[in-house]
């Protein structure tokens, strides 16, 4: 009898590993047919003799999404009928330093297990609940001699409610009995790849770390709303007590790094990113008036209940401009989708408002200035701290005031004055001299940076500026910012240099990202020497956005998504499918002569808004119907909603 031993583990915890030295092993990871690769997020790990192959398949479901599989298959090789066993070992136990966890009855020949956490997340809150059923793993399994092919599934189902994980594991049983558990999987994330696709004729090495990165993030949001609605954290799921990967909290990385990604192709998980927040809004409320504030100040570590849960004080109350970041994601949203239902009905507007307040709060006149000052924060660059007026939390203060008095117009309610007038009066520091934007009051050239900071004003904020201006800060900041510091800090300056037409110079500040990518997986870690978080979804986040907003020039506006594409010398197209606009699909295909766009699809329920394409230089407009292909020449222009006349 052939016999090998393995090591069955819980899905979360890794791979088979075989103990017996006579087989061949290999592991792979998500990688299907179709251009490009078509990754379905299953983890494969094969063991193969002469006579036998023996494959184990690890994945979270996609469509059910409580539920993680692993499935284990034994397939003859040879004309034998010798009866083939597998020695299974798994060192699970249902035992936890974090969850006071009960053993309940079996359920449908799974192990069941359900407790609280430990500790409250802040104290007198209520200790979340977590149930979780697993499928027994046996000692062996066999292949009987007249069986030439077999697969075993094991299946746990975690939620937070008994009904929940019950209910999920019963479905993957259904599924599974059906032969379509991983059928189903598999088909869900080839719809979500037929939604967006971004392809380049370029270096292998960067469509790679481009498909890895929107691979990562896609696989960070749910299919289905989930309630309450979640957060991403930038190493993705909490890692136990490794404080680096940030315990599963919520950063301004959800907002700033990741969301603009999710948000371009799929506006409905972008959605219920905000909701997470709006979820959240009674402990912002809460964290402002701790610190003697009005309104909503949302915490620098976010978790269930929106309390501060930063282990370190100082960036709780100082790194206010999370506050900012949040607002920004809702305009960027607003814009390109105009759904006012999340403002009216489901809280947004009340989410704008009291960070709108917050801001006014926060703010002090300066009698000897004339405007209003931010004083004693810490700015997206944490080398510092307790500075003042910070460039670019005042700028994301002021427009989060401009957003808020925009979106009470359009919701028809009345504008509160100190909104406009502290946006119109806060100081934004600027030095007229050597025409740059010191990152604070008192910062001298030449100081080292962290991260990106200053040169945020440019992309996302917008902030307006001259084509000067704007070198000037890239220019200023780019040799004092630490060299191997978070990984998304290179992207933003790349996004710069490509505002300005300097594609060489962008391409090789993206590429310094390579260094943060780990094989085999292009799984990044959040500092190029190996520290920091691993699947760093914020470096991914930036990345892409060298790409999504660099390479296409894309910029989300109140009236318009823009266009002003920069290629490099070594990317000869892009073609980007997918991207979401006023309830529209559309795809566009960039080289350096030619832009083509084309509405793909349109929303029945809401309708979809008619569409027009614009040529900056020009003024022309080009209308944009279904299934009909436009060419422009490589230019900027934008997309927006079809003027009267049109045709």
């Amino acid at each position: 009898m052939e016999r090998c031993t393995v090591q069955i583990v819980p899905q979360w915890l890794g791979p088979i590993q075989c103990v017996n030295g006579g087989v061949q092993s290999k592991a792979v990871f998500g990688s299907g047919p179709g251009k490009g690769g078509s990754f379905a997020r299953t983890f494969s790990h094969e063991l193969r003799s002469t006579d036998y192959m023996a494959t184990q398949q690890i994945y979270a479901h996609y469509s059910l999404v409580h539920l993680m599989v692993v499935s284990i298959t034994i397939r003859r090789l040879a004309h034998t009928t010798q009866p083939i066993t597998i020695q299974l070992q798994t060192p699970f136990e249902p035992k936890s330093q974090d969850l006071d966890l009960k053993q309940g009855p079996d359920f449908q020949g799974a192990h069941y297990a359900y407790g609280r956490t430990r500790v409250p997340e802040v104290q007198g809150g209520p200790c979340p609940a977590v149930h979780m059923l697993w499928t027994p793993v046996p000692g062996a399994l066999t292949l009987r001699g007249e069986e030439r092919e077999r697969c075993w599934q094991f299946l746990t189902a975690v939620a937070g409610s008994e009904e929940g994980a019950k209910g999920s594991y019963r479905r993957g049983l259904g599924c599974a009995a059906a032969g379509s558990l991983h059928r189903r999987h598999a088909r869900a994330w080839a719809a979500l790849w037929r939604g967006c696709s971004v392809e380049l004729a370029g270096p292998l090495r960067l469509r790679r770390a481009l498909r890895g990165s929107l691979f990562y993030l896609l696989s960070s949001v749910t299919p289905h709303p989930v309630l309450p609605p979640h957060g991403i954290s930038p190493g993705g799921v909490a890692n136990g007590a490794r404080g680096e990967d940030y315990w599963g909290h919520v950063f301004w990385d959800q907002e700033t790094w990741i969301f603009p990604n999710i948000l371009l192709f799929y506006p409905k998980a972008a959605r219920a990113m905000l909701e997470y927040r709006i979820h959240t809004l009674e402990g912002a409320l809460h964290n402002a008036r701790e610190q003697g504030y009005e309104g909503a100040k949302f915490p620098w570590e976010s978790a269930a209940t929106g309390r501060e849960v930063c282990p370190e004080e100082i960036y709780g109350a100082q790194e206010i401009h999370v506050n900012g970041d949040v607002l920004v994601a809702f305009e960027q949203y607003y814009h390109t989708t105009q759904d006012q239902r999340l403002f009216r009905e489901d809280g947004g507007w009340r989410l704008v408002c009291a960070v709108a307040q917050y801001w006014c709060s926060r703010m002090v006149w300066s009698e000897e200035e004339q405007c209003y000052h931010i004083r004693d924060v810490m700015p997206p660059d944490e080398h510092h701290c307790h500075v003042d007026n910070s460039a670019y939390t005042n700028a994301v203060a002021q427009r989060s005031l401009t957003f808020a008095a925009d979106l009470a117009r359009d919701l028809m309610i009345p504008v509160p004055e100190q909104w406009l007038r502290r946006a119109k009066s806060i100081k934004v520091p600027f030095d007229a001299g050597k025409k740059y934007h010191p990152e604070y009051d008192g910062y001298s050239p030449g100081e080292p940076v962290k991260q990106a900071d200053v040169v945020l004003l440019g992309f996302p904020l917008m902030h307006p500026m001259s084509p000067e201006v704007r070198r000037n800060d890239l220019e200023m900041y780019e040799p004092v910012t630490e060299l191997h510091g978070p990984a998304m800090t290179w992207s933003m300056f790349a996004v710069g240099w490509l505002e300005l037409k300097e594609v060489q110079r962008a391409q090789t500040l993206l590429n310094k990202c390579f260094s943060n990518i780990t094989e085999p997986f292009k799984i990044w870690v959040e500092n190029s020497d190996g520290s920091g978080a691993v699947n760093f979804l914020t470096g991914m986040g930036g990345f892409l956005q060298a790409i999504l907003f660099g390479y296409t020039g894309f910029r989300i506006t109140r009236s318009s998504l823009r266009f002003d594409p920069a290629l490099p010398d070594d990317i000869h197209e892009l073609n980007v499918t997918g991207v979401s606009y006023l309830g529209n699909k559309l795809r566009f295909s960039i080289t350096r002569e030619e832009i083509g766009i084309e509405v793909t699809e349109s929303l029945r329920d809401p309708p979809a808004l008619p569409l027009e394409a614009v040529l900056e230089e020009s003024g022309q407009r080009l209308p944009l119907h279904k299934g009909q292909r436009i060419s422009l020449p490589t230019a900027a222009g934008w997309i927006q909603r079809s003027s009267p006349g049109t045709s």
